[in-house]
């Protein structure tokens, strides 16, 4: 009798063991290469692994230059499955090289049509806008008796000499739609002499969007060329600074997802953008960023001016992707001096 309830335990227990071994291995691992800000992983990977109990995401995250370098370099060896949340810019190149596979996710017709490839199915669609945002120290300014700028002109001036920090565009894609931002908005002759003036009073190129913000905030530098979501942070966490919208208009660009061509894991891939697209992703997004992929799902964020949208420049994401390789180019001949140390 009692070799008998001990024969049942064992057997109870090595059937519930391998139940639990096959629920494991149902669970597909998705590599997600992405460029996403660390503090918004966790709220997005919860979220989908609890729509979606059978797959968990693994990320690969570096800055957006840095991400589409690597994507490139490993074309040939693929490791990603999914792209997520790198800038359309880099998604229009990755899609020229052959790299993505196109999928139309449920709710795509949500999608309006200049956030997302208009290839049918495409190949990326758009998440969220995120759009130029200068970081203004008061109180640094206050003790310098530097002037709050209005405008992108005003940041030339001898005043804020040493005292601005932006991002290295060939690392990050908020540094690299500055810039795209700029030959678009005054032409290039202009908008390459704009940046001249600007490089005489700037600090130090950054390897990151969100660096240039913090160091402002921080008190090591008055001016901080960032993007809306990491000076809305830095400023709710109540450091000391204005956030400005320059007058001429705002550089931008869309975080996008697609599919990794050649991904083994295609069925696990096409469910996190299924989720992408969703009103409860759409809902994150909208924590973080002003203006969403879908229109409705979009919110009043503190700090960011109703009209934000209007504000934004003409952005040809075409001509910039193909354009990035020679304007980073000549961007590093004039500029490259006075890059961080990586």
């Amino acid at each position: 009798m009692f070799n008998r309830r001990i024969a049942t335990a064992l057997a109870t227990g090595l059937c519930a063991a391998l139940a639990a071994g096959a629920a494991t291995a149902q669970v597909t691992q998705l590599t997600v290469y992405t460029a996403l800000e660390t503090d918004q992983l966790k709220a997005y990977q919860t979220a989908f692994e609890k729509a979606n109990p059978d797959v968990s995401i693994t990320w690969v995250r570096d800055s957006t230059g840095i991400i589409t370098a690597r994507l490139l370099a490993e074309k040939a060896n693929p490791r990603a499955d999914v792209i997520m949340g790198v800038a359309a810019t880099s998604m229009a190149i990755f899609d020229s090289e052959g790299m993505l596979q196109p999928y139309a996710p449920k709710g795509l017709e949500r999608v309006v049509a200049q956030y997302r490839d208009p290839k049918n199915p495409p190949a990326w669609f758009g998440m969220d806008v995120w759009g130029a945002t200068v970081c203004f120290n008061t109180v640094e300014a206050a003790k310098r008796n530097i002037p709050k700028p209005e405008s992108w002109k005003d940041l030339t001036k001898p005043v804020y000499k040493g005292q601005i920090v932006m991002p290295h565009p060939a690392s990050s894609g908020t540094g690299f739609f500055d810039v795209s931002a700029w030959l678009q908005l005054w032409g290039e002759a202009d908008g390459w002499k704009f940046m001249d003036g600007l490089h005489e009073n700037i600090a130090q190129y950054m390897h990151s969007g969100s660096r240039p913000c913090a160091s402002a905030a921080n008190g090591e530098y008055v001016v901080g060329i960032s993007f809306e979501y990491r000076a809305n942070r830095e400023k709710a966490q109540g450091k000391p600074i204005e956030l400005v919208f320059p007058k001429e208009g705002l550089g931008w660009d869309l975080e996008a997802i697609g599919i990794y061509k050649g991904t083994k894991n295609t069925v696990a891939a096409q469910k996190l953008l299924d989720w992408a697209v969703s009103d409860e992703a759409m809902g994150l997004y909208a924590n973080n960023f002003a203006i969403v992929a879908v229109p409705s799902m979009n919110k009043t964020l503190p700090n960011v001016p109703a009209d934000y949208g209007n504000r934004l420049v003409k952005n040809d994401f075409s001509w910039a992707a193909k354009n990035r390789e020679r304007i980073l180019a000549e961007w590093s001949k004039r500029y490259e001096s006075k890059a961080a140390p990586k």
